[in-house]
């Protein structure tokens, strides 16, 4: 299960700032997903080999132009509800507030370990300011600048630090047996799907969108087939997050694609690919999951001829591309239509992320479409791929090309060397890393 670490304070002390400056840390390959909230949210931090997500609650408060004590409090009671550490960050230039007294009070209560980051601390003469924050209560005031980065690594460390280690709570049981995150929009049929899948009436299934508020593990083994089924609760639209119910859907959902190994996007055959369904797609894409997108409710659609679907498709893999390899079934969870060559191809998928290529084949192959199709010369140096071997235990299948001039291979070419693979060998759903190594 992922560990997260969230950011609390009032606002205007710099929370978004310096959440940007750690998600691009040692150039993570981050990216704020916009469309759960607000933009700039949710995150990943790349430190010490260890990859957290992270949070920014100020996103969260809805009226952050009036400082409502009650939308801070909401605040920081989700923090330290769903975050294994969080940080507290006060602003160096403005000193102590009662804003401040009254959120340490709260974090003083809670159980979670605190880390106080004094913020805008751009230049040395403000160290001595930060002094002040002791009164807080909440230990060593750690200086930092959101603006440049200064002690940004002291404070990972210290989240290093004091991240719990691994329990039973995360869910240590489930990991030999392949995990399928049901996600989408609310009311796309995620609860409807499950339900047939089990055959019974295991989730309270209602017309009312958000009905599920929690992930809910279903362990699976008829048929032949043995894995556990995540129902996440729905990412809703910007607009629609105003409760707090709703902002832990959002993370739930996060969580359930995070320790997952195969999402099954469920989208709504009526209303069409919409904004949220796209956002919800980069999520699982940036967890490097695999995918199967499941049109649910076709048998509520008139017009079924071949040309209808082929056009849905298409209209599918446009919105999603580069990406595109990726099954999409047409089916009905209502009427139990196809849903069993869901969970088929959710297996495929699964076995797709974990196939292995011999490197005696891969470079038979790979090589010969290099050199019908060498990378393209850089101001008349020309960059020689000589050898490709894939990665042994990665999660994601990953290959490595060795060439002379590693940086000048430019992200076209690495798109038609994935294709070359894609081609050649069956990843269908499973995304693919291609890293350029220097020989």
């Amino acid at each position: 299960m992922g560990k997260v670490i969230a950011i609390v304070g009032r606002p205007n002390v710099g929370k978004s700032t310096l959440f940007n400056r750690l998600t691009q840390t040692r150039k993570a390959i981050v990216d704020e997903t916009a469309g759960t909230t607000r933009d700039r949210i949710y995150g990943k931090v790349d430190w010490a080999g260890t990859e957290y997500s992270i949070i920014d609650t100020g996103g969260w408060v809805v009226n952050s132009e009036d400082i409502f004590e009650s939308e801070i409090n909401k605040q920081v009671a989700l923090a330290v509800d769903q975050a294994d550490v969080i940080l507290f960050v006060v602003d160096t230039t403005n000193g102590v507030t009662d804003l401040d007294d009254h959120v340490a009070r709260i974090l003083r209560r809670s159980k979670k370990p605190v880390i106080l980051v004094a913020n805008k601390v751009d230049s040395n003469e403000w160290i001595y300011n930060t002094a002040e924050f002791y009164s807080l209560g909440l230990g060593d005031p750690m200086p930092v600048s959101g603006i440049n980065g200064f002690g940004t690594g002291d404070l990972l460390d210290e989240v290093v630090k004091l991240m719990p280690s691994a329990d039973e709570s995360d869910y240590e049981e489930l990991d030999d047996i392949p995990k399928f995150a049901i996600v989408g929009r609310p009311n796309s049929g995620k609860s409807s799907i499950i339900n047939a899948f089990i055959g019974e009436e295991r989730h309270i299934v209602t017309d009312v969108a958000g009905t599920t508020r929690d992930s809910i593990y279903t362990r699976y083994d008829k048929f032949g087939f043995d894995f556990y089924l995540v129902d996440t609760a729905g990412i809703r639209k910007k607009a629609k997050v105003n409760e707090d119910i709703e902002y832990y859907s959002v993370i739930r959902s996060i969580r359930a694609i995070e320790a997952s190994d195969v999402c099954i996007l469920m989208i709504d055959a009526t209303r069409g690919i919409e904004g949220q369904d796209a956002n919800i797609f980069s999520l699982i894409q940036r967890n490097k999951k695999g995918l199967v997108v499941c049109v649910n409710k076709w048998d509520l659609v008139e017009n079924k001829s071949q040309a209808a679907i082929d056009t849905f498709e298409s209209a599918i893999r446009n919105r999603f591309a580069p990406f595109t390899d990726f099954p999409i079934i047409f089916g009905s969870a209502l009427t139990k239509q196809r849903i069993f060559k869901v969970l088929e191809t959710a297996v495929k998928v699964y076995e797709n992320r974990r196939r292995t290529v011999a490197t005696s084949v891969l470079n038979r192959v790979m090589l010969e479409a290099i050199e019908s199709y060498p990378p393209p010369s850089n101001k008349g140096k020309f960059v020689k791929i000589k050898y490709v071997t894939m990665l042994k235990g990665s999660v994601v299948p990953s290959f490595v090309f060795f060439c002379n001039l590693p940086q000048w291979v430019k992200e076209p070419y690495r798109r038609y060397l994935e294709n070359k693979i894609r081609e050649n060998w069956d990843f269908s759903g499973s995304p693919i890393n291609i890293f350029m190594r220097e020989k």
